[in-house]
């Protein structure tokens, strides 16, 4: 059994000492407190770590059950949803005025993280409902939100999102699920969806599907995509579930990773739905949700890397095998610990690098989402509204990349072992491998950041972020550092500007670069951030030099092969590969 130990000292340092959140708190007249905060995340911390991580590896040897249509969790997974439920976690970021508690979406974002690291099989069985009770909260009618939210945010019942279609992946604009409008105003959905996370299980009263679909006569392509609410029970006045609506689990994937997580096909036959804001415009709606689950992503992407790094840093200081080059460190050992070898240490001081600068990131695009919400200028409001929007595919995308890339790297840091079931690395390798993919995969990621976020606007707003992180208190000689990078992102800004507007192959060819060209620069405005705010307790100088010194320098390549253009990416005729 593979153990977990919450980073909620480095939670506070970020949210109090580095960002400073009580303060936005207190602007906005919330009454949340330093001391509040402990406590919540002490609470998160023992659940992750005496309930939900035990279950971790036994979940994944077992999977999910799949019986004519019924589907169920992995032992274990029923008590550890309930005391979820009972903790309140799943409506802790939820509007007050439907029973949620109200707490600002950063410390959400730290909740996250530990639940994903904890067991990212269990924790997919509540996370989308968060991202739902998002989207009905601002789109759906009073009267959908009065009947859904509340239970929603109890955790009595669960979401799930329902946009991928057998024939239509990314490009929703061909999916074929119809609805037909009822003289009760409600609709009737046809169609099949695939890939619906925790669309079926037997851990809550009932499922509440958001899906998207398409009236008659509605206009061809995304223009006629509508957004409906689809529960699998049709509640009573009474609010009872005895009336089971028109869908089921028609099986489930088997999969490399996440294997307790229940990832169902779903047949839509004359199900019951109600319309979620207007007709035609689903896909913006839904948008609320997916923005609330690609950042999510992007911190399953950091709780398992983070998980990763705990492994790897306690077998090698364990693991004893060899000499260290400058001489003994264990004389009356046979041999020294393998954290003593230089590269050993190159490994694990890349993957910490990842993880808490990671943990930064999420940190700062949360407390944007924040503002964005609880801010008292409306013009304050729209910025750091703006800002979310465009952080949110490079969050997404860069963690996820870099929690394979750390993952991997603590696998290699326990050599054989790592391959063997028992140590549990192997199943962070492969639990890790989905955040890259669903959510929209990482190339869409990159093509969204570049193109809607950057070059649409004139990279207005990326301007606008790299003004904010000028404006951090940075220590010599990082500052400085910083500074020419972020005069360099500018400068490489521009010349895809320029170029972009004449090769319309140019950003689809360089855009994964692009994105990593700016994840690379951020993280490094963040380390200079976070070592000027250190005190003794973390060290954080330590990392920020290896950062500086040896991850930073691969800006350099980046910027050569974006710079290098689409020629040779789109000279090979099709038929040639």
């Amino acid at each position: 059994m593979t153990m977990y130990t919450p980073p909620i000292e480095d939670m506070q340092f970020l949210l109090f000492d580095v960002f400073d959140v009580e303060r936005d708190w207190q602007r906005a007249g919330l009454d949340i407190d330093r001391m509040m905060v402990t406590g919540l995340l002490d609470e998160c911390g023992k659940l992750a770590t005496n309930v939900m991580a035990p279950l971790s590896q036994s979940s994944d040897k077992e999977g999910a059950h799949w019986d004519q249509g019924t589907v169920t969790a992995p032992t274990g997974f029923s008590g550890a949803f309930a005391e979820i439920q009972s903790g309140g976690w799943i409506g802790m970021c939820g509007n007050p005025d439907f029973g949620g508690q109200g707490m600002p979406r950063v410390l959400g974002t730290c909740v996250d993280e530990m639940f994903w690291a904890a067991n990212s099989n269990l924790w997919l069985y509540g996370s989308l409902t968060s991202g739902a009770t998002y989207c009905i909260d601002a789109h759906a009618t009073e009267e959908l939100k009065e009947t859904y939210l509340p239970s929603m945010y109890e955790g009595r019942w669960t979401g799930a999102m329902a946009l991928t279609e057998p024939h239509a992946g990314t490009d929703l604009g061909l999916l074929r699920t119809k609805a037909k409008k009822q003289l009760d105003g409600s609709y009737k959905l046809n169609g099949t969806k695939i890939f619906i996370t925790s669309g079926e299980h037997d851990l809550a009263d009932n499922i509440i599907h958001l899906v998207l679909a398409r009236v008659e006569g509605a206009p061809a392509g995304t223009r006629g995509i509508s957004l409906f609410l689809v529960p699998k029970f049709l509640p009573d006045d009474d609010s009872s579930l005895t009336i089971r609506n028109g869908f089921r689990s028609a099986s489930i994937e088997h999969k490399m990773g996440i294997r307790g997580s229940a990832t169902s096909v779903i047949n839509y036959e004359d199900a019951v739905g109600y319309l979620v804001g207007s007709e035609n415009s689903g896909l913006r709606h839904m948008f609320t949700m997916m923005n609330f689950a690609r950042l999510s992503v992007g911190v399953q992407g950091l709780g398992l890397s983070a998980k990763a790094y705990q492994l790897a840093s306690t077998y090698t200081k364990e693991r004893v095998q060899g000499r260290a080059p400058s001489g003994p460190k264990q004389p009356d050992d046979s041999a020294d610990a393998i954290i003593e070898h230089p590269d050993v240490r190159r490994m694990l001081l890349t993957q910490r690098a990842f993880v808490e600068g990671g943990r930064a990131l999420s940190v700062l695009v949360s407390s944007y989402l924040d503002k964005s919400i609880f801010a008292t200028d409306e013009s304050e409001q729209q910025q750091n509204f703006r800002l979310v929007e465009l952080l949110t595919p490079l969050a997404k995308a860069f963690m996820s990349d870099r929690g394979l890339e750390v993952a991997s790297l603590a696998q290699q840091c326990f050599g054989g072992a790592g391959y063997i079931q028992e140590t549990g690395i192997e199943q962070v390798v492969r639990d890790v491998r989905i955040t890259q993919i669903y959510e929209g995969t990482n190339g869409i990621q990159a093509l969204d950041f570049i193109g809607r976020k950057v070059l649409m606007d004139g990279a207005q707003t990326l301007r606008d972020f790299i003004q904010e992180l000028l404006s951090f208190d940075m220590s010599d000689p990082f500052k400085e550092k910083v500074s020419c990078a972020l005069s360099d992102l500018v400068e490489l800004t521009d010349w895809l500007l320029e170029h972009a507007a004449t090769n319309p192959d140019l950003s689809g060819s360089v855009s994964v670069e692009f994105l990593d060209y700016c994840g690379y620069i951020t993280y490094a405005a963040l380390w200079a951030r976070m070592a000027a705010t250190d005190d003794s307790r973390f060290q954080k100088s330590l990392i920020a030099n290896f950062y500086f010194d040896k991850i930073l320098p691969r800006t350099g390549s980046l910027r050569q092969s974006i710079m290098a253009g689409s020629e040779s990416v789109m000279k090979p005729e099709s038929d040639w590969f």
